[in-house]
């Protein structure tokens, strides 16, 4: 201030208020700064705070201009590129097929900009319609039930009157049956729920079951079955087990029917390790395909099946405290349960 001159007319006085008037004004244009650069640094904040919120979301975000550009998305809605040509951007709520995933898209509008974002739907589209199959397939196996009753019993008076030369052809009825039968359990069963009612079981009961099912299973190639069980007991429910057993069985033998070879081998284990017992069912069929999706009901790779035996074993297996796991090298079921007391050798 001590440079700037002021005009000679002024007097000391008017000097002062011009130069007091200047201090003053200096001051306030270093504050509106200070501010400024307060505002500015809280506004970066704020904007880097909103784009890790919006790269925090689970669910595909764009933000568009009036034109339809992108003004701003996320790192979920950059991996979709494609999606938002193919979404209904003026409709509040769709959903979009795209690739093999279903989303729902969401859009909202606000002043100028378009908020839309995209949710992945597919498993509950997958959820939807499985349990449209299983009502459906229910609903079959209660109409199928009373017919099937009947052709067993009439099968049960045909095979007292038949010529011996015609017995094969009752028997092979008898295992059609069979299989028949044991759809329409497997079915109701998956759409009502498993509940075991425990009790205190031996291996060996378990293995007469699966021998007298596989006796009563249809195939054409010649297998060898191998059973090394442990003299133990488990608290379970004898019948659902077996039946879990069974429907792995069923599945090694199916694929050795699948294979080139004429012939074939399945073997089932059940040892002590530590406070449970581990079964292990291996075969030397064709390999496991889409192993992913195994345990995915109503979905088979076999050329026979209804694609809910292996998904009734893992909630029988599951229902008893224990778990269910797949080795492709090699190729076999591991089914791990809590053990009970060992019998004496």
């Amino acid at each position: 201030m001590k440079d700037f001159e002021l005009p000679a007319s002024m007097d000391e006085d008017q000097k002062q208020t011009l130069l007091a008037q200047l201090e003053n004004l200096i001051e306030q244009t270093y504050n509106v700064e200070k501010e400024y650069i307060a505002l500015t640094g809280a506004y970066n904040q704020l904007q880097a705070l909103v784009r890790q919120i919006i790269e925090a979301l689970p669910n595909a975000l764009w933000v568009l201009n009036e034109d339809g550009s992108v003004f701003l998305q996320n790192s979920e809605a950059e991996g979709l590129e494609g999606l938002l040509e193919r979404a209904e951007t003026h409709k509040e709520e769709s959903e979009v097929a795209f690739g093999e995933r279903f989303y729902l898209i969401k859009s909202r509008l606000t002043d100028s900009k378009r908020i839309v974002s995209a949710t992945d739907i597919t498993e509950q589209k997958r959820k939807e319609r499985l349990a449209s199959m299983g009502q459906m397939a229910a609903h079959l196996a209660h109409e199928i039930r009373n017919p099937i009753g009947s052709i067993a019993l009439l099968l049960s008076t045909l095979s007292k009157r038949v010529v011996p030369k015609n017995q094969p052809i009752v028997e092979e009825i008898r295992s059609a049956l069979f299989r028949v039968e044991r759809i329409i359990r497997t079915t109701l069963m998956y759409s009502k729920g498993v509940h075991p009612v425990k009790t205190e079981i031996s291996l060996s009961q378990l293995r007469i079951e699966c021998e007298a099912a596989v006796e009563s299973y249809s195939y054409t190639k010649e297998i060898r079955f191998r059973y090394d069980f442990e003299p133990l007991t488990l608290r379970a429910d004898a019948g659902l087990l077996a039946l879990a057993l069974q429907n792995l069985l069923f599945n090694a033998i199916d694929a050795i029917e699948e294979a080139d070879e004429e012939e074939g081998e399945v073997t089932v284990s059940a040892r002590a390790e530590g406070e449970k017992v581990r079964f292990v069912i291996a075969d030397t069929g064709v390999p496991l395909r889409e192993s992913a999706r195994l345990f995915e009901a109503f979905h088979t790779t076999k050329t026979k099946g209804h694609g809910l035996g292996l998904v009734l074993a893992r909630q029988i297996v599951e229902a008893h405290g224990g778990t269910i796991a797949v080795s492709e090298e090699p190729k076999r079921f591991i089914v791990t349960l809590p053990l009970a007391t060992p019998l004496s050798r």
